[in-house]
């Protein structure tokens, strides 16, 4: 863990060594339980520091967290990258959401109670969980490291997010295109690119991190069903 606090103390992020211990005993839990359920293809420990924490953590340098800010992590996974801001900012209020059950009870039952965090865990798909008026419109930040295409993403997303909070995708290093090309959906939705930020990671491989700022209330017809997001982007 200590080249995670150097990768960190190199972009200004400070890490105390209670953060440094739990950022440890989640990377053994998951490269543990990844062999009994599908979490993640990075076993590598070096590897999953610079992939998974540090990738994760690098959100913290585009995204003025206030104390007491409510995110929520769509399409998590293995807790990437929500369980990581949690863990450096234990005072941010954080919501898992992923539409794969095994992977929320893991995080649920296992990473959770054996970190000492707490967060809320939901099973479910972020097209119904955003008709929710318990959630629509309800957070300072959606984050996401999904691999769907932005004008995708940004109807799973920028519904979530209240007016004056921001959607953070997590994108390629090239996809200046994919996010020019999100531009008609982003406005639709109520949202207006702010800035894309690039970082190389320590491993040599880059990372666009495109922050899209939400200025007015989303339609109620979105997002769409599913099969419609993805067979007819905005």
């Amino acid at each position: 863990m200590e080249q995670l606090k150097k990768y960190c103390g190199e972009i200004g992020i400070t890490l105390d060594d209670f953060a440094l211990q739990r950022f440890h005993n989640y990377m053994n839990l998951v490269i543990e339980w990844n062999q009994k359920i599908n979490l993640t293809s990075i076993t590598d420990k070096d590897e999953f520091i610079v992939k998974h924490f540090f990738d994760s953590l690098t959100l913290i340098k585009v995204m003025n967290i206030k104390k007491g800010s409510k995110i929520i992590d769509v399409g998590t996974g293995a807790g990437f990258p929500g369980i990581p801001l949690k863990i450096a900012r234990p005072d941010i209020e954080i919501t898992l959401l992923d539409s794969l059950n095994k992977r929320m009870v893991f995080l649920q039952n296992e990473v959770l109670p054996a970190l000492g965090l707490t967060a809320e865990v939901i099973h479910g798909r972020a097209e119904d969980l955003s008709k929710n008026p318990q959630y629509r419109e309800q957070f300072d930040f959606a984050v996401s490291r999904a691999v769907a295409n932005l004008s995708s993403l940004s109807e799973y997303c920028i519904p979530f997010v209240k007016v004056g909070g921001s959607f953070i995708s997590m994108k390629g290093p090239d996809s200046e295109e994919e996010i020019n090309s999100a531009a008609n959906a982003i406005k639709i939705l109520g949202g207006k690119l702010g800035s894309t930020v690039p970082f190389i990671l320590p491993d040599g491989s880059g990372r666009t991190i495109a922050v899209i700022n939400k200025i007015k209330s989303t339609p109620d017809k979105y997002p769409r069903r599913g099969v419609k997001i993805s067979k007819q982007p905005l």
